[in-house]
């Protein structure tokens, strides 16, 4: 098998913190800067799977980057450069508490939460008579709490968020219609590329008063994508729709006995399965950006990133 990044521990100059999340490893130079290595760990109903899909870390780290260069005439955001095909490096802002959860169409827990009689999801009213897969006459705002880790994040109302002093009404109104032009952005990229963005997250920061896009950005780890040229056909039909996401992980898995419930083992990857998930990342890829995926050499990639990074501290601190 292929060299993979699986966690990374790197002593960079000027470093103050590491943080290792589930699938990022997040470096704190000089309380000025972040160094975020996306590795390729893989998680699944909340639980990261003990190996390491090759490319993985590249495939999200380049969406990333590109769709941050796509919408910076929109909003300003963290990045300064990506010194590595697996890195990110970019200014330190204050997050906001809150996620912004971009939705198109009655799907995921929209729909759980409808189908379970609720007819308004964040005080959004929603018509009767929908049906899951539906598309909404223009997208909706559902914003998240962004809970602490081991938690979930919660529904929660423009108007709670503005009461609970989260965000002033003054940024939320900004950070909204934000939300509103990048996911525009993103679903005429996809259209060109014959998918449907059809929901998404954003979370945003703040810097010296200024308000700035931060994290990831229409990668298929924060975003859900159907396939535009059956989609109607298949919705009037009453036929679930392609998607392009990570979901086949979650059903493998589950067709292996495993949903993350307490006492259940994580299934052994063969080899095999391991290259398949590789392959179908490296396709979402190519189907999301319209762009030839570029496989970099995986023989000493932590050696790799680890000087990559320290060429562009260097040339970034003179």
């Amino acid at each position: 098998m292929k060299n993979t990044v699986l966690r990374t521990d790197f002593k960079f100059p000027g470093l103050k913190s590491i943080y290792h999340g589930k699938v990022r490893d997040v470096y704190n130079i000089n309380d000025e800067i972040l160094l975020m290595v996306v590795t390729d760990r893989i998680s699944a109903f909340d639980v990261v799977l003990p190996r390491g899909i090759p490319y993985k870390g590249q495939v999200l780290n380049q969406i990333t980057s590109k769709f941050l260069d796509l919408t910076s005439d929109i909003i300003p955001n963290w990045k300064i450069a990506s010194p590595d095909p697996n890195v990110t490096a970019g200014i330190i802002c204050k997050p906001y508490p809150v996620e912004m959860i971009v939705r198109a169409y009655l799907t995921g827990s929209s729909w759980r939460t409808y189908k379970s009689g609720k007819r308004e999801i964040c005080g959004i009213p929603l018509p009767e008579g929908m049906r899951e897969h539906q598309k909404f006459d223009e997208p909706l705002i559902t914003p998240t709490t962004k809970a602490e880790q081991g938690l979930h994040d919660e529904d929660i109302t423009p108007k709670e968020i503005v009461e609970k002093g989260l965000v002033s009404e003054e940024e939320y109104t900004l950070i909204e219609k934000y939300s509103l032009e990048i996911f525009k952005r993103g679903s005429e990229i996809a259209t060109k590329n014959k998918l449907i963005l059809v929901d998404t997250k954003y979370e945003f920061g703040k810097k010296d008063g200024k308000i700035y896009l931060i994290d990831e950005v229409h990668t298929p780890d924060s975003s859900r994508y159907f396939y535009a040229e059956d989609y109607q056909e298949r919705f009037s039909k009453g036929l679930p729709p392609r998607q392009l996401s990570k979901e086949f992980v979650r059903e493998w898995l589950m067709a292996n006995g495993f949903m993350g419930r307490t006492g259940e083992k994580v299934p052994d990857m063969t080899d095999e399965f391991v290259n398949e998930v590789s392959e179908r990342y490296i396709e979402l890829y190519e189907k999301i950006t319209g762009e030839k995926f570029i496989r970099e050499e995986l023989s000493n990639i932590n050696e790799r990133i680890y000087e990559n990074c320290m060429k562009f501290l260097k040339e970034y601190y003179g």
